[in-house]
């Protein structure tokens, strides 16, 4: 009996010390290991702490027929914030005859199906279901007409492209993450952290029922606006190129387009259009995501004759050539069991490197190529800085491919010393006849022209002197003969009456990556300068893929003729 009393107070015992370990454990765990939690859980009872979101700096074009005027430049907005509304269903609030009624009426409105909407509105348990955002202020209207008991609306700021497409891939658009609101591609990309601004904050005291009490000591670090960027593309320059290469894309059946206009002097970029694009406001919409590239700084070609000018420099920089230099054309060249012909398998016989030029003639190429040797080639297309990103100030920027040059097979350098077997981007190719047009000099190209952060303090983007690539005298005597090519050659059709215009014009080969070789299908392209002996600007004109012409010369020259005409007027540059 006694041994069953013992027992029982030893497990007496045991119960109580097991009961003590765990409220001891407990209380170690809330009082220390989870203090921090609860000491902040108890000030958010009375302690209030609002998040301040800072506005999105906004993005502008610039006028430059302004200021060539002596006015004070007008800026448009190319991103701008926003006001919409979105509308949201409560749906416990809503009488169940009425949900079959407003179904309909929303779906009409809201342009959502009923199926949709009525998933949602049968949630009869949850406080918010959202149903659409980004609605303007006459279907905001629409919905305060219903009059219904749990449909709501919410104010909510959003990014908005005044201009839709155009300039798209230029400016890239607002998408969201999972920490908010982030640039993606393009400008907004590029420009995230000024763009963006800094969160503050504002802490303070509130009463029991969920109030600021403004009596007591309060806390407040103001949001920061983001900065604002002025772009050096002009409105009007970047609409006319649009117009430009839609019409041509369109004439010609092309599967897509580029235009890129830069200053000379800079590397300003001030128009900068690829077609097919997107619209901004709508990148939710797009099924296929390759779209948003931006084809001017992320696809590479291979350029095809416009390559030419960059051959003929090294030539001429090396004092391995003249313009006047004579070589014989015989109308192909073998080269270990390959050929290589003239385009148009014609045979010119004696020519100077300048009707290399004015001709398009792929022997002489290959002749100049020969005359300098691989290691001076290699290292002036390297000076050129076509195999390396340019610099320019758009996310995701992509360099070309030069590794053919450096096989050891002659071959390769043959067809290199006519733009075949190696890859630029257009903007690329752009920068690089731009150092020609700018005396030798290599410039980073830049999108962005000014920085205002939210005191109003303005920084202004310099320009940026990449390289010395050529001598002044070499860009000199290579302007001239490119002259010459719109003045007796294929850019013929490029010229403008009263100007000197600098030009080349290609017709590359589209590569065939599943048979090997080359396709039927060609890439159109013209790249030049004007006023040739004191330029102001360089355009480069792409077309992928155009149907029913067969030569650059024929398709993309006019368009070079007509935008050039236009800029000659635009800016108010007096014939020579």
């Amino acid at each position: 009996m006694r041994r069953l009393e013992h027992w029982r107070i030893y497990l007496l015992v045991i119960v109580v010390f097991i009961l003590g370990s765990g409220i001891l454990t407990r209380l170690f765990s809330l009082q220390i290991l989870e203090y921090k939690y609860y000491s902040n859980l108890a000030q958010n009872q009375h302690q209030l702490y609002q998040t301040l979101f800072p506005r999105r700096g906004e993005i502008f074009l610039q006028d430059l027929s302004a200021s060539q005027r002596g006015e004070q430049q007008p800026y448009s907005p190319l991103a701008i914030n926003k006001e919409f509304q979105q509308v949201y269903l409560v749906p416990k609030d809503i009488k169940v005859e009425d949900k079959e009624s407003l179904t309909l009426q929303l779906s009409e409105i809201l342009d959502l199906p009923q199926d949709v909407i009525l998933q949602r509105i049968n949630k009869s348990d949850d406080p918010y279901e959202p149903l659409k955002h980004k609605i303007d202020q006459q279907t905001a209207q629409q919905i305060k007409d219903l009059n219904i008991n749990g449909l709501k609306l919410a104010p909510e700021t959003w990014r908005y492209y005044p201009y839709q497409s155009l300039a798209g891939h230029l400016v890239g658009f607002v998408g969201v993450d999972g920490e908010g609101k982030i640039g993606q591609y393009g400008i907004e990309g590029y420009y995230q952290e000024q763009l963006k601004g800094q969160v503050g904050f504002l802490t303070g005291e509130k009463d029991i029922a969920g109030y600021w009490i403004p009596s007591l000591s309060r806390k407040l670090e103001p949001a920061r606006d983001g900065s604002d960027l002025i772009l050096t593309i002009d409105q009007n320059i970047q609409f006319r190129a649009e117009k430009e290469l839609s019409q041509a894309i369109e004439k010609w059946q092309a599967r897509s387009g580029t235009i890129i206009v830069m200053e000379a002097t800079s590397g300003a970029i001030w128009a900068m259009t690829n077609l097919p694009c997107f619209d901004p406001n709508e990148y939710s919409q797009v099924e296929n995501i390759d779209i948003f590239l931006n084809p001017s700084i992320q696809k590479v070609y291979e350029p095809g004759s416009v390559f030419k000018p960059i051959t003929m420099a090294a030539g001429l920089d090396s004092d391995k050539i003249t313009p006047w230099t004579v070589y014989e054309d015989k109308g192909q060249i073998r080269i270990k069991g390959s050929t290589i012909n003239n385009v148009d398998h014609k045979a010119y016989g004696h020519q100077t490197m300048t009707q290399v030029l004015e001709k398009s003639i792929n022997t002489g190429a290959v002749f100049v190529q020969r005359q300098i040797g691989e290691t001076i080639f290699q290292d002036y297309v390297q000076r050129f800085n076509l195999s390396q990103p340019s610099r320019i100030d758009l996310i995701g920027e992509v360099g070309g491919d030069i590794s053919n040059m450096f096989s050891g097979r002659e071959i390769n350098l043959a067809n290199i010393s006519f733009g075949q077997g190696i890859t630029v981007t257009p903007l690329g190719l752009t920068a690089a006849i731009g150092a020609i047009a700018n005396k030798g000099k290599l410039m980073r190209p830049f999108v962005v022209k000014k920085i205002i952060d939210s005191d109003g303090v303005e920084s202004i983007i310099e320009s940026q002197v990449i390289e010395q690539v050529i001598s002044p005298e070499t860009a000199e005597q290579l302007t001239r003969m490119l002259v010459s090519v719109v003045e007796n050659g294929y850019g013929r059709p490029a010229q403008v009456a009263n100007y000197n215009v600098a030009g080349k014009t290609g017709t590359a080969q589209v590569p065939d990556f599943e048979k090997g070789g080359y396709s039927e299908e060609t890439i159109h392209s013209f790249v030049g300068f004007a006023p040739a002996f004191n330029p102001r600007f360089v355009i480069l004109i792409k077309l992928d893929q155009p149907q029913g012409i067969r030569f650059a010369a024929d398709s993309v020259s006019p368009v070079f003729r007509r935008l050039t005409e236009y800029l000659l007027n635009y800016l108010e540059i007096a014939p020579e």
